[in-house]
Parts: C-alpha cells; structure tokens; sequence
C-alpha cells in the first residue's frame, strides 16, 4: 500500500469540508492520482457530489452505523487500489458519539483540519491547537478556507507554529448551493463539473507537506467481505431511482445483490409503473416535496404501486418514499398534493428538523442500523406498529407502519448492518414489525 489518507474534520458544520474535499479529490485526480473518498456519518447528497469530483463510488464510515471490522475492510480495500484515501467528517471534529475524531483514532487517520479564516487571522492558530489537543488527534496540518488574500495567508501560517498550513481557498465567487436537506443534488447543477474544476484551480497545496504525510495503513491482512445467505435468490426488487427517491447507499444496494436479488429500477417522476415481475419494491428516500406536483399526476405510477400494495407485495418505503404513499403532501410553499393515498394521512413540511440522527430498529430477524434525518411530520390515525430506538440515548426513535406488507418509516435502514434483517423486510410473508 502506498496510499496516504487524511479525514478532512473542522470546528463546526458550514465551514467549507466539502468544498475543500471535493477540490482536494479533483486536484489530485487531474494530477493522475488514484483517489477515493469516504464519508463520515450518515449522509446521501455530500457522497453524491463526492463521488463527481473524485470518479468513484463514495462510500460511509460510522463506527456504530457501519461497524469497526467493515470500515477497516473498506479503508483497506481503498488503500490497496488508490494513491489517496480522503475522509469527509461529519459536524465538527468532535461531535457525535461516535464522532469524526473517533474514527480518525481508530485507524490512525491523519486529520486535515478546515478552518474557515474569513473573519480571523491569527486566532486560526489557537483553533488548530484546540481541534489537535482536545481529543487529542495526530493533526496532518490546515486548509485555510476564504482567504482573502496573500497577506492574510501569512498571517494564518505564522499563527500555526508547529502546524503545517498544507493549503488555502480563496472566496469563491460561486459556492455549492445548498436546501433543506443539505447541497442541491448534482444532477440539477448542469455547470457542477466547472466548479469543481474550479475549486480545484483555486486550491493552493503544498505538494511538499502533501507528499511529508505517512503512508497510511489500514492493518486487518485478510479483511473480506462476508459470504451472505441468499436469502432473496429469484426475488426481483423494484427500486424507486430519480430526483424525488435518490437518497440510498451504494453499499444497501451492494448488500441486495449479495443477497441474490435482482434490481431493477424506474421512475415514478417520469409516471413509469413498476416493473413487470417485480416482487418486492423499495421507495428510498429523497425530496417528493419539490416534486409533488408531478407525482400527483403521474397516474400509472399511483395506479402501479396501488396494484402492488393490493396484491400484498412487499413494499419497503423510507422517508421520502413514505411520504409518496400518503394520502396527501403538503409542499414547502403550502400547496396540498394527492400521493399515492396507501397511507392514511398528511405529510406536512416544517421550517425545522423534525428528526435527526443514528437509530435502529429491532426486527425478528435482528436489528438493523441507520438514521433519520427529516423537516415534514407524519400526521396518521395508523396506529404505529413499532419504533426504533434512538443512539446511545436508547429513548424511543421513529414510529415504523406496518399495512398489508407495507412498512414505512421516516428511518433509512443501512442494511450491511444486518442483511438478514434487511432480507426480511422484501420476503413475502415477513411480517415484521408485528402488528
């Protein structure tokens, strides 16, 4: 292995990690390099764009959502075949349990601390030597986002002392746009390539402190992935995939084929019916609310999932996928939609989250991990079947319906955590939750 690897960590959220990943990622590509980038918690849209800047599938690192021995298997794998391994944290350094700087420790992952220096100079260096000390952490050195000038870039240097300012961004005349739930998606920036070539220009590396960081070393000689029971061998899934249902980890669809599932997908925004011979359906999450207009008239895409649900089919809907099959929708500017109506209820989008964090729920076949991260509520005279159960609080989480062999929740299911439990959930005759 000859890989160097940083986690890209800062103080707070919306201090620039993204943009420094994703020029860091696009820079060395064009130099040649062999890059491949992970995520740090529970995320869908960050890895999307990730994955446009660096040309490879991205992929999530969670101590508790992922597990120890998989992370390690994925670093390993990505420092076999890659010349750079970057890390994307999540919140600041420290937060979370586990946190980014948990991560970092458990590996030996260098940290590239972002600092967002528009409105400091010198105190950036009292920044640096806290994020370093507090954990502590093995600091690689800092990114000085927003620089304003040559000067101030100085001034940033010499307030480092013994850390190494290994590069600095400028302001940006354009930024990634954000939403409610994060960046826009990628598919709606038709200039998101120029960007990132962008950013990658402004990016100013010293390719010497770049070349000074250790050779990383994942350890665990022999990792493999698990052999997995074919539990779902003949079954075909049915998955939701366009701008309203795109939020899903490339790892859950990995788990489905191991499992012996055919996937096949369509697009209810484009008022496709399911498949023909589709067996069980999958409805991921994403944003149905900035879509509400089209799936409200995409009428073979409602009566499909209609035929599906009444010839008991197993369906599996989270979040966004969930809100399709309620009886109605109403959008961030107040309009009211017809969804699919196999729900009773309204989904009604909030000016604040509404749900936020790591979950998991128990089911027969064992529990499986993930999150929840959602601004609507759910109003429903369905009595839930379940709830999962919130980390590490252990408090109650997120209600799960159960209808017919429908099973809806605001939770994404990360499903290597458990993939017999994910099996179950497209089995015909898996009644779980109990209802």
């Amino acid at each position: 292995m000859s890989a160097r690897a940083v986690l890209i960590a800062a103080m707070a959220s919306g201090q620039g990690k993204t943009s420094v990943t994703a020029a860091l990622a696009r820079s060395l590509a064009r130099a040649g390099q062999r890059v491949r980038v992970f995520k740090c918690g529970p995320d869908f849209i960050d890895p999307m764009l990730l994955e446009r800047a660096c040309g490879a599938p991205v992929h999530t690192l969670d101590l508790w959502m992922v597990g120890l021995d998989e992370c390690r298997r994925r670093l390993r794998e990505a420092a076999l075949e890659a010349d750079a391994v970057l890390v994307e944290g999540v919140m600041g350094l420290y937060d979370g349990n586990p946190s980014a700087a948990d991560l970092a420790r458990a590996f030996d992952i260098p940290v590239l601390a972002v600092i967002d220096a528009a409105a400091m100079a010198q105190t950036a260096g009292a920044v640096a030597r806290g994020l370093r000390d507090y954990g502590p952490v093995q600091l690689a050195g800092v990114v000085a986002n927003r620089i304003a000038s040559t000067g101030h870039a100085q001034m940033v240097a010499q307030s480092l002392r013994d850390i190494p300012l290994l590069g600095t961004l400028p302001r940006q005349a354009a930024a990634l746009p954000e939403r409610h739930l994060g960046l826009v998606l990628p598919h709606e920036l038709p200039q998101l390539d120029a960007l990132l070539d962008a950013l990658a220009d402004a990016l100013q590396l010293d390719d010497a402190a770049w070349q000074a960081l250790p050779v990383f070393d994942a350890g665990g000689e022999g990792l493999s992935a698990p052999a997995l029971p074919l539990l779902l061998a003949g079954r075909t899934i049915a998955i939701a995939r366009d701008a309203a249902f795109s939020f899903l980890y490339p790892a859950n669809l990995d788990t489905l084929r191991a499992l012996g599932a055919q996937l096949v997908f369509f697009s209810p925004l484009a008022d496709e019916a399911l498949p023909a011979g589709a067996d069980a359906v999958w409805l991921p999450g994403g944003y149905p609310e900035l879509h509400a207009r089209a799936l409200a008239g995409a009428g073979r895409w409602r009566a499909s999932i209609g035929a599906a649900f009444a010839a008991d089919l197993p369906i599996f809907a989270e979040c966004g996928g969930m809100m399709a099959l309620a009886g109605e929708l109403t959008d961030p500017d107040g309009a009211r939609w017809p969804m699919a109506g196999l729900l009773p209820g309204v989904v009604c989008m909030g000016a604040r989250l509404a749900g936020l964090g790591a979950q998991a729920l128990t089911t027969p076949a064992g529990i499986l991990r993930g999150h929840t991260f959602h601004y609507s509520r759910f109003e429903t005279p369905l009595a839930p079947a379940t709830h999962t159960v919130r980390h590490p609080s252990g408090t109650q989480g997120e209600a799960v319906y159960r209808a017919g062999a429908l099973t809806a929740s605001y939770f994404h299911a990360y499903f290597p955590s458990h993939p017999e439990a994910a099996a179950s959930l497209f089995t015909t005759g898996a009644a779980w939750p109990a209802p």
